[in-house]
């Protein structure tokens, strides 16, 4: 893996304009009423070369995750340096050896974490029906007890055309930040 090109970057030391659109170390409650904290560290990402150029895993570069929580901010998605949530390392760990493909979230999801994919392909299969989604929700699933993948179906926390799986509301310190006591 080549992460050496990794910088952990405190979130609350970041310019205004990206700490209002990150929200390091903010409280978001989901809706279901459970409340979490955003992320507060991130690693800087100078360009999309240098994505392309870090390997989270042995087939996953950055590059193909960048984008976990930049749908709703312009500079966020257009603009660089890129800040993606430190737990993005526990993401393409678990994700290794499934699909690379990858969709951003709203602005309360789980992707907002760096802790979640939709997938929609695996090899040659396309993940649009019962047997398909079900067969690597099994999979998946298998991987952790940590592993939340969602089931088959048309109704609100149901998949019909990809496979979500996330590790719930993770977050990475990285070694060489402090968090204040």
């Amino acid at each position: 893996m080549r992460t050496e090109f990794l910088r952990p970057i405190d979130g609350l030391r970041l310019a205004e304009e990206y700490r209002a659109l990150l929200r390091p170390g903010e409280s978001e409650a989901g809706a279901n009423g459970t409340v979490h904290r955003l992320p507060r560290f991130f690693y800087e990402i100078g360009s999309w070369e240098e994505a392309h150029e870090i390997r989270l895993a042995p087939h996953f570069t950055l590059a193909e995750l960048v984008l976990v929580d930049c749908r709703e901010a312009r500079l966020l998605l257009s603009q660089f340096p890129h800040y993606v949530p430190c737990a993005i390392l526990l993401l393409a760990r678990f994700l290794e050896d499934r699909s690379p493909a990858h969709q951003v979230g709203g602005p309360k999801s789980i992707h907002a974490w760096g802790t979640a994919a939709n997938i929609y392909r695996i090899g040659d299969t396309f993940l649009s029906d019962t047997k398909s989604v079900e067969k690597y929700r099994t999979i998946a699933a298998s991987l952790s007890p940590a592993v939340f993948v969602r089931p088959f179906g048309r109704e609100k926390g149901q998949t019909s055309d990809h496979l979500h799986i996330d590790l719930g509301y993770a977050s990475l310190t990285p070694r060489e930040c402090s968090e204040p006591s």
